[in-house]
């Protein structure tokens, strides 16, 4: 079985290198490319220098030529650059893996777009744990569909840039669909001031941010007299990078298509 070679976009940043060294300690796969952006001061450093591992391979600006000699890309940057990546790999036909969140509907459908030419998994969340989490939410609730108010509260890292998170708002599709909803008629994102009565077919969405909280998410069904809360705490970007190499490894020899990590894992 050849070696899966994997580019890296983001590469010095905390999910990139976390990715690195997953990939560094895996000899199924192999590091094709650490790609940054150019000005970048880590430009030209050796990898092993990021990953406190050995690999001479250097941080490049070229994302083109980096991609270009990869069998899959892992991208966790921002919704702008990943779509630019996306690009690339449908030019040179390499697999995609893209846990970027904040992706507007123009930007989902350009990702559905390119799996109509290459394999991609687009996931909010590539923790397996998260994903059993899903699942977990789509029994409960069916089960809690009736007299149960239904909050999903989150919390992530001072430096996060969207909010609600990915992960909190798949959640919340996850329960609307398993309820029959259309989570963007029912979400409730905050409140403030005299809300009046919780109106019981919401979704409530709550976002903290603070310190250095890697990512925690919480699903509360609030019924009389009890409560259930479905959750997982991440205490390091880790389990993010495992699941990113697994969905890569799922895609080799796929032509094309569209998977996330729910195909990944056979939890369909």
């Amino acid at each position: 079985m050849n070696t899966l070679k994997i580019a890296v976009v983001g590469a010095t940043g905390r999910m990139g290198r976390m990715v690195i060294e997953a990939v560094l300690k895996d000899d199924t796969v192999a590091l094709a490319a650490a790609i940054d952006l150019p000005g970048s001061p880590l430009i030209g450093k050796a990898v092993g220098e990021l990953a406190g591992m050995p690999c001479e391979l250097r941080v490049t600006p070229d994302a083109e030529a980096g991609i270009a000699q990869a069998d899959c890309l892992i991208d966790f940057t921002r919704p702008q650059g990943a779509l630019d990546h996306l690009a690339i790999c449908r030019r040179h036909q390499v697999a995609a893996v893209i846990g970027t969140t904040g992706l507007d509907d123009a930007g989902k459908q350009t990702v559905a777009d390119a799996a109509r030419e290459i394999p991609v998994v687009f996931a909010p969340n590539m923790s397996v744990g998260v994903n059993v989490v899903f699942k977990l939410l789509d029994t409960a609730s069916r089960i809690l569909a009736q007299g149960y108010d239904i909050e999903i509260v989150e919390a992530h890292h001072r430096l996060k840039v969207d909010a609600p998170s990915g992960t909190a708002l798949r959640m919340g599709e996850v329960v609307a669909g398993a309820l029959g909803r259309d989570l963007r008629q029912c979400a409730v994102h905050g409140r403030e001031g005299v809300t009046g009565e919780r109106d019981p077919s919401t979704i409530g969405f709550a976002a903290i941010r603070g310190g250095d909280i890697v990512g925690d998410h919480t699903v509360m069904y609030c019924g009389i007299g009890e409560r259930i809360e479905i959750g997982h705490k991440a205490g390091s970007r880790m389990p993010y990078a495992l699941g990113a190499l697994r969905a890569a490894r799922f895609l080799a020899g796929k032509a094309n298509g569209l998977f996330d990590m729910q195909d990944v894992l056979g939890l369909r």
